[in-house]
């Protein structure tokens, strides 16, 4: 059987009541039952010293000398509250007995050496009985005494105590649940309305928030960390839709270059040399679709985090004297310069594999946007463990820094259509130095060129 929360709070908190309040009835009763029979107890104890009082000893003979205590009214009935007396030697001979013990004989343990209380019956009648050894001045054990009380009255009270408490233990644990009950359904209304309310929520109306309650309590903290993850959900909604729209746009404009090629070409014969261009035309558009699709699934394996990192120690000269060779055609072509005020022992602590492509990708854009017979400067410095890569390119202006990481993002100024590219490449470098635990940041201004700066731990 499936409970839902409300009625499992009340259940737990029904099952701890019951435990704590068996254990106050079990508490209660004890006390009350040997407070019953410690009374009974005293009693007999006080008609013991008084017995005691009228016995006297010859050698091992045990001698009564006052016959008024064992001639009391209350020796002689067995109907309201009578005492009964027995008394024998050692060997378990009778010497008296009170005349309400005329057939009746209270068992006795002949080498009993304590007083010794038990509950026992004569007839129909409920009696406490209390042995006592009789000793002489020596400390020998000369006889037992047996004395027994009603405990009627006593055995009375603890029935009526059990049949309240058996009474009153299902009407208590009643009333607890249906309180409890009351208190969890009380209780659990926030989290309702919060489902009530999470429930409405869908992509059509993602921008909705849950009303916080008004206790500054654990369901308030739940409804603000269920409205963070909105936020964060609409966050990467709205960058999905961007990233589709700008994804959509990029490919378009290369497949129409393609398209409206490929019609040209079919509606008459050409040249030779004329083909040939055309189909350069379009074999560069494959390359930029190439390389978009290519940054697309880096970047998707990056944040994945499918690809496990390999760290160890990385010479950040090797690497970057390893990239300018590869760039040199490219500088060439620009005229640019490329300097390096790295020292060689510069170590980092990093994958080979995502630090080139980083590298790579940082140096792939000074290049591209750097002025024409300019210069590239990569310096590197110790103390602050970090290396900066800055061109001397138009720079980028300030309202597009904070985007400038966004996937597909190209600023107007220094991202120019006329540039190539897949506008995806600072996306995979913030990538790479999050996984890599590298400090990024950047540093532009119109007409000064840009500088992007990594702190290493």
């Amino acid at each position: 059987m499936k409970l839902r929360f409300k009625e499992r709070i009340a259940l737990f908190n029904l099952l701890a009541a019951a435990a704590i309040t068996s254990l106050v009835f079990l508490a209660v009763y004890e006390v009350v039952f040997r407070t019953a029979f410690s009374h009974l107890d005293g009693d007999l104890r006080a008609e013991q010293a008084e017995v005691f009082r009228s016995l006297g000893f010859v050698g091992d003979s045990i001698v009564i000398t006052k016959m008024t205590e064992w001639q009391e009214n209350e020796h002689l009935q067995e109907e309201v509250n009578p005492t009964f007396l027995q008394l024998v030697d050692a060997q378990g001979k009778l010497l008296f007995h009170s005349s309400n013990l005329t057939i009746d004989r209270f068992g006795f343990d002949p080498n009993l050496e304590h007083p010794h209380f038990f509950n026992t019956k004569l007839k129909a009648q409920l009696v406490r009985l209390g042995q006592f050894p009789v000793k002489n001045q020596a400390g020998r054990v000369l006889g037992q005494l047996s004395i027994g009380i009603s405990r009627a009255e006593s055995t009375v009270v603890l029935k009526n105590l059990r049949t309240t408490l058996f009474l009153a233990f299902p009407l208590t644990l009643l009333a607890l649940y249906l309180a409890v009950s009351f208190a969890a359904a009380k209780s659990i209304a926030p989290v309702q309305q919060l489902i009530q309310g999470t429930a409405n929520i869908s992509d059509a109306n993602i921008n909705t928030r849950l009303p916080l309650p008004q206790n500054d309590d654990e369901v308030q903290q739940l409804a603000k960390a269920i409205n963070d993850l909105l936020q964060r959900i609409e966050n990467s909604f709205n960058r999905e839709k961007q990233f589709t729209s700008d994804a959509s746009h990029e490919l378009r404009t290369p497949l129409t270059a393609i398209r409206g090629t490929l019609e040209v070409l079919v509606r008459k014969p050409r040249e030779s040399v004329y083909y040939e261009e055309k189909i350069g035309q379009v074999i560069k558009e494959v390359d930029k679709m190439h390389l978009l699709l290519d940054h697309l699934l880096q970047l998707a394996r990056l944040e994945s985090g499918a690809v496990p990192l390999e760290k160890g120690p990385v010479r950040i000269a090797a690497i970057l004297e390893a990239k300018k060779t590869k760039n040199k055609q490219a500088l060439e072509a620009r005229k640019m310069d490329l300097h390096l005020e790295i020292p060689p022992d510069a170590e980092v602590l990093a994958d080979r594999t995502f630090l080139e492509i980083l590298l790579n990708n940082l140096l792939g854009n000074a290049i591209k946007y750097g002025s024409d017979n300019g210069s590239i400067r990569c310096t590197w410095e110790e103390s602050t463990r970090s290396l900066t890569i800055a061109d001397d390119g138009p720079g980028i202006p300030a309202e597009h820094l904070p985007r400038l990481f966004d996937r597909l993002y190209r600023a107007d100024a220094s991202r120019s259509s006329q540039v190539p590219g897949s506008g995806l490449g600072l996306s995979i470098v913030q990538k790479i130095a999050s996984l890599e635990q590298i400090e990024i940041s950047v540093k532009s201004k119109e007409g000064s060129g840009t500088a992007f700066t990594l702190h290493f731990k």
